[in-house]
């Protein structure tokens, strides 16, 4: 049953609280300037009204999960924290005599309200920011961040015995007796540190897909069903990988405990296994408006990644003037869709020894031609695919002062070819869009306060879903800290370029 925050302090709370709390605390700052009753509307429809025993108000229980991402801390840590923290305590909002929550209320609080319950949570603290007037509009900031998965990288053998040891163990808390007589024929707990033979693999592999067409042959719970689907998918993958020489492992199950992990890179050498936090920043204020959580094997920059983020800010009604990216972002389909919402596009060029040839043309919309330096138009233009070629005079050209700064001469004169995606970035060469492109590194910025300071660098949960609830209250929590500096510097001041960790 659901039980609301109680905010009538006694005369003893009080005199406790004002004794012992300290005078200046980031946490009495937040209590001060956000509100929080949000979360006892937005979690209403998880709790009964009349049936069940009074349940601790969603507010307290919220409280104590901020808590700990603000200040890394398990369940358990935060549950004690609170019973002997007066700061922590005060903050949650429980009286001295109140009972505390313990553990298990965390975990099945959290669980009610999943994925989607804590994305509203967020989407609230941002419309706050909205109505206080944190967010400008100016220039949004796109990028991602990868996040080491929780588990441990497996050979392609210790892979498979270790799916095989995982449904055992499933059927056993059903069906010991079955799960004993599997233990005989299919377990293998030996673990292999060099790397396997092919024929080691191929046995492995022959193995598990004889075992998956015994087991399936039964009923089980869903749970049980869905490891044995996944092992399924990763004996197939595995078969087509020992088969397959050109076999890409990017969408490749690494891990049979959180089958969502995928590999990632962060360069052509440092590679990854995770997720990634894919966000999109307010350049002045350094509030996180959106952010999305995905596997670590996809690519943040291509369109539909792109258009998801995008479209989150534009139902919040988040407008901005511009939007900034690396060159990850490059592309047409990006560009067309961040103008199409009557946005400028600021977006590193992929291709930069081209872009340093074309930094001086000046592209002209209206008639759809390009202007040479000294002011000449192509004398024709024809089109191959996805491109233009603009060609020049060659007399013009050969007795031309900067020619040493366009394209090679052909012929004794400039031919310049143009993709689609780069006639688009024209429009917005200048220099608003070099201070675009230095603002963007304030995101990394962002990302290096959530990982050194709230610890975002790692997976604290296992399963795409239960990572995207660490990924939204990391950002909730550093949300709310900018915010409270913000506020406390000066009500409409929300410009800083300082770190807020």
């Amino acid at each position: 049953m659901l039980k609301r925050e109680n905010k009538q302090g006694d005369f003893f709370d009080s005199y406790v609280y004002d004794k012992l709390l300290p005078e200046k605390h980031v946490l009495l700052d937040i209590k001060k300037s956000i509100d929080f009753s949000f979360v006892d509307e937005q979690c209403k429809d998880l709790y009964s009204n009349s049936m069940g025993r009074p349940s601790f108000a969603p507010v307290v229980l919220f409280k104590i999960l901020f808590l700990e991402f603000f200040c890394n801390l398990s369940d358990y840590e935060a549950v004690d924290q609170v019973q002997t923290n007066i700061l922590y305590r005060y903050f949650v909002g429980l009286a001295i005599s109140s009972p505390t929550p313990n553990h298990a209320t965390l975990s099945v609080f959290r669980n009610r309200l999943s994925e989607k319950g804590f994305k509203k949570l967020f989407n609230r603290v941002v419309l706050q920011a909205q109505e206080k007037g944190l967010i400008e509009g100016k220039l949004k900031i796109l990028d991602a961040t990868h996040i080491s998965a929780s588990v441990t990288v497996q050979s392609a053998v210790n892979l498979l015995r270790h799916g095989r040891k995982t449904v055992i163990q499933k059927i056993e808390k059903t069906n010991a007796r079955l799960a004993a007589n599997m233990k005989l024929k299919y377990l293998n707990e030996t673990k292999m540190y060099d790397t396997p033979s092919n024929q080691q693999v191929n046995e492995e592999i022959q193995l598990t897909k004889y075992f998956i067409k015994k087991v399936k042959k039964k009923s089980y719970d869903e749970s049980t069903k869905d490891v044995i689907d996944l092992l399924e998918t990763a004996v197939d993958q595995q078969s087509r990988k020992a088969k397959d020489k050109k076999y890409k492992q990017a969408d490749e199950i690494v891990s049979l405990v959180d089958g969502d992990a995928r590999r990632g890179a962060k360069s052509k050498t440092k590679k990854f296994m995770g997720y990634k936090a894919h966000a999109s920043m307010d350049d002045k204020s350094n509030i996180v408006t959106s952010v999305r959580t995905i596997s670590g094997n996809r690519n943040e920059g291509n369109k539909e990644e792109t258009k998801k983020l995008l479209d989150e800010d534009e139902s919040k009604e988040i407008k901005h003037e511009a939007v900034t990216a690396d060159g990850l972002y490059d592309s047409y389909e990006n560009r067309k869709n961040i103008r199409s919402n009557n946005m400028r596009a600021f977006i590193s060029s992929r291709n930069r020894n081209r872009k340093k040839n074309l930094d001086n043309f000046i592209y002209d919309k209206e008639n759809d031609t390009l202007i040479c330096p000294l002011g000449h138009r192509p004398i024709s233009k024809s089109r191959q695919l996805s491109r233009d070629q603009f060609i020049f005079s060659a007399k013009i050209c050969k007795k031309c002062v900067k020619k040493e700064n366009c394209p090679k001469l052909n012929n004794g004169r400039v031919r310049v070819t143009v993709s689609d995606t780069y006639r688009l970035s024209i429009l917005d060469n200048g220099q608003e869009q070099k201070e675009a492109l230095i603002k963007r590194k304030e995101i990394e910025r962002k990302f290096g306060e959530v990982k050194v300071w709230h610890k975002l660098n790692k997976a604290r949960y296992r399963k795409r879903s239960r990572v995207a609830i660490q990924v939204l209250m990391t950002f909730l929590v550093v949300n709310v800290k900018r915010m409270t500096k913000l506020i406390n510097l000066n009500p409409q001041y929300i410009s800083c370029s300082t770190g807020c960790g």
